[in-house]
């Protein structure tokens, strides 16, 4: 009988029980592609920019985490979107002070 596929096997899982046992190291918090897309927005509604298409800002509203109404204006959506920027930027600080 020839156990050869079952070593083998057995030597994948203990590799991967491996890559969860070992301890990571610390990095810095990515930028994610839904807050980049959101700084974005918000940079240019700064810059004196209209959002011309409300459907792409609900979208990005969306991928942040916040429940948006097709009906709610994007004034207020982006108001919104502001006010989670500005929770995300202050959980960073408060995450890269405990360091």
């Amino acid at each position: 009988m020839d156990f050869s596929l079952f070593r083998h096997r057995l030597r994948l899982g203990f590799a991967r029980l491996g890559r969860y046992l070992m301890p990571r190291p610390k990095s810095p918090l990515p930028v994610r592609a839904e807050w980049q897309l959101a700084q974005d927005l918000i940079q240019a509604v700064d810059q004196g920019g209209i959002p011309l298409n409300p459907v792409r800002v609900n979208a990005i509203a969306r991928k942040l985490g916040l429940e948006v109404s097709r009906h709610a204006p994007v004034e207020d959506t982006i108001a919104r979107i502001r006010v989670a920027l500005q929770r995300e930027t202050a959980s960073r600080r408060r995450a890269d002070a405990r360091e």
